[in-house]
């Protein structure tokens, strides 16, 4: 009797998602458990600047230019999505300002473009909450200008509180978050989102809907699911209300 040939199906088919993020994203991994087992993601980063966490850095890496760069640099392996991955210089030039990046991103890569200020706007909508409390790891005049990006678009701040910090976000323990949004939240608040795709949040969102009764939104949560349903696909994050 002839052995039997073994086959091999596969590779499975993948859709992808083009992410450009800043030169000081640590976070990759993060993004990647929001993934279904189809779909991949394709990183590249904008130029460094020796610079701390600030608008001007916001501004800095929301350049044209260089993310123009950045989407040539996926383009070959033709991503359906291009998702600009930075709450910060996403918001920093206002709502045209978030809009004008994931057009650029779209036009050039001629895929879907979404930022993560959009993708926020989007979460908002979906879950008809609009009384936001604000959390960031930032400076104070970078989390007011996240304040008055949210309220040009028509939601109301029913609180904000940052961290301060300018540098080494990804390292912020889950523990100071969690303590931050506790003393934040407030009563007539409807919804908390937490800033800044390079704060780690994925573990903390489910336990903290269900502590505080309200949907918590986290930047790269909302970045994940506003790119997943540009291809018509579901985000994977068990308990969290954005993706129920």
């Amino acid at each position: 009797m002839q052995p039997i040939e073994p086959t091999f199906a596969g590779p499975e088919a993948q859709a992808g998602i083009g992410v450009v993020c800043p030169f000081d994203m640590a976070l990759d991994r993060e993004l990647w458990r929001w993934m279904p087992s189809d779909v991949s993601l394709f990183f590249t980063r904008t130029p460094f600047f020796d610079e701390p966490v600030s608008l001007e850095m916001a501004e800095d890496v929301s350049d044209d230019a260089d993310i123009l760069a950045a989407v040539k640099n996926l383009s070959a392996v033709r991503p359906a999505v291009m998702a600009y991955a930075c709450t910060s210089g996403s918001f920093v030039n206002g709502l045209s300002g978030a809009r004008h990046i994931s057009k650029v991103m779209a036009a050039a890569a001629d895929a879907h473009g979404v930022s993560t200020s959009e993708a926020l706007l989007e979460a908002l909508e979906y879950l008809g909450v609009s009384r936001v409390v604000v959390i960031t790891p930032y400076v104070a005049d970078l989390t007011v200008r996240l304040g008055d990006f949210l309220e040009e678009a028509g939601h109301s701040v029913a609180a904000q509180a940052g961290l301060g910090l300018d540098g080494g976000i990804w390292q912020v323990p889950y523990q100071a978050t969690c303590d931050l949004i506790r003393g934040a939240d407030v009563p007539e608040a409807d919804v908390v989102f937490i800033s800044c795709t390079n704060l780690p949040t994925y573990d903390i969102i489910a336990p903290l809907e269900r502590e505080l009764g309200k949907p918590v939104l986290s930047a790269n949560q909302v970045t994940a699911w506003a790119s997943l349903r540009r291809l018509g696909k579901a985000a994977v994050g068990p308990g969290q209300c954005l993706l129920a």
